[in-house]
């Protein structure tokens, strides 16, 4: 027995679409924060996994000085750095750095946006060139946890709002 199975696709099938919620990204306050936009798309569009904020393409770096103090006196620590953060694309870019920091003598690595009390926070970089992210402050510690003797940046990335 021979079974023929065919199938075909008229023009109105061609013209089928579907709405989605597609995540995007928004800064307000000093973070991206994620809304949804329905968007039509055709339906045999595969949607995206939202794996959070797109990092900005081509993305450079230069630490211009990074600097962890310890008062043990007074309880205190101070975080002070300068980062010179590069957008080499030809469009200007809204968006957040995130700084990976890994504290001295340790193997875990902590992920923060820095923006929030920054003084110069960067959250918009001209196309084809550059800002300094600037902060300085000082934190309370608790003295029977005590504070790293020292940290050390291990990356830096720039997330974008789109």
């Amino acid at each position: 027995m021979l079974t023929v199975i065919s199938t075909s696709c008229s023009s109105k099938d061609d013209d089928c679409t579907k709405t989605i919620e597609m995540p995007h990204y928004a800064l307000e306050k000093n973070t991206l924060n994620r809304y949804y936009v329905n968007e039509e798309v055709p339906c045999d569009f595969v949607a995206p996994e939202d794996t959070g904020p797109p990092e900005l393409k081509n993305f450079t770096y230069e630490v211009l000085y990074f600097t962890f103090t310890t008062d043990t006196e007074n309880k205190t620590s101070r975080l002070k750095f300068e980062i010179k953060l590069n957008n080499p694309n030809n469009y200007a870019v809204e968006g957040v750095a995130y700084l990976t920091i890994r504290p001295g003598g340790d193997n875990m690595e902590f992920i923060g946006n820095y923006s929030n009390l920054a003084s110069v926070p960067c959250h918009n970089i001209a196309a084809n060139s550059s800002c300094t992210l600037t902060y300085d402050q000082e934190y309370p510690f608790n003295p029977d946890v005590g504070a790293p003797e020292s940290m050390e940046v291990v990356s830096v990335t720039y997330y974008i709002a789109n």
